[in-house]
């Protein structure tokens, strides 16, 4: 990596980071769909006019149903979830089921598209899901006042993001990453619209919570997303994903400094495990046999 590689990877980690803050201060006082309403309106149309300058309307024209689910399961589905599931879970937890990611893309591969799975990847799933039981441990209680709905939500969330890996590389590969990244965010935001209308706060949010709308969408989302594409371009999409990493670290780093959320010993232990199954399951870490 050069320099500036390793800037912007430790910078993107950030950003995504206090992605988890900012969800943690907003979604409590918007609720998930408005909240997420914003996020993907306000990024659509940071990333819309962009794409149109340089592209033109052909990407959109021509792959509007696929943009539309992209939409719909990179977008749509686990940024709703991923909100709900910030009401009541902490900003470092939420991202530690963030990061399990990878490891549903690797089995949403094997039993959708028949992928073949190595013996390091196949024991970094095992370890995986041990961290996940670590992880969530005495975290599912399906109880009045529970958070087991939230893992449950944080869960599924990063089973839609596996899936829309596979999908945008099988359906959208001709097209530019930019322009997958504005189509999908705008289709997302034109189906949640009528969501976020229905379930508008009906006491108006805090300035607080609506500068945390406004950085989820700018900062974390549409300028997060261009360098993203950047590191992409520049070191590939393997390398790029290891930005899974760190998120954890600054996202309980946020948590703890500006909300005082506490990180607990079953939170490093289970996020430990985790990421070295996410670690064997990327391929980052490999054997000479």
């Amino acid at each position: 990596m050069s320099r500036g590689d390793v800037i912007d990877f430790v910078l993107l980690s950030a950003i995504w980071g206090a992605s988890f803050l900012f969800l943690r201060i907003g979604a409590p006082e918007f609720g998930a769909f408005a909240l997420i309403g914003l996020r993907t309106a306000i990024a659509a149309c940071c990333l819309l006019p962009i794409v149109l300058l340089r592209e033109g309307t052909k990407p959109f024209a021509s792959h509007a149903c696929d943009l539309i689910i992209v939409g719909i399961v990179n977008a749509f589905i686990p940024f709703t979830l991923l909100a709900y599931a910030a009401i009541s879970l902490t900003a470092g937890f939420t991202s530690l089921l963030n990061a399990t990611t990878p490891l549903w893309a690797a089995l949403v591969g094997m039993f959708w598209l028949h992928a073949q799975l190595t013996r390091l990847q196949w024991i970094g799933l095992f370890i995986g899901a041990i961290g996940m039981i670590v992880l969530t441990w005495g975290k599912v209680d399906f109880k009045p006042g529970g958070s087991g709905l939230a893992v449950v939500a944080g869960l599924v969330a990063t089973l839609s993001y596996g899936f829309s890996t596979h999908f945008t590389k099988k359906k959208l590969a001709g097209v530019s990453p930019m322009a997958v990244a504005a189509g999908s965010q705008t289709a997302g935001a034109i189906l949640l619209l009528p969501f976020a209308i229905y379930f508008w706060p009906q006491t108006m949010p805090s300035a607080k919570a609506w500068g945390a709308a406004i950085l989820l969408a700018v900062l974390a989302t549409a300028i997060a997303l261009i360098l993203y594409f950047r590191l992409i371009a520049r070191l590939g999409g393997q390398k790029a994903s290891a930005v899974t990493f760190l998120i954890p670290v600054f996202a309980a780093a946020f948590g703890a400094l500006f909300l005082g959320e506490a990180v607990t010993v079953p939170m490093w232990i289970g996020g430990a495990i985790v990421l070295a199954g996410t670690a064997l399951t990327l391929g980052l870490i490999r054997s000479k046999a």
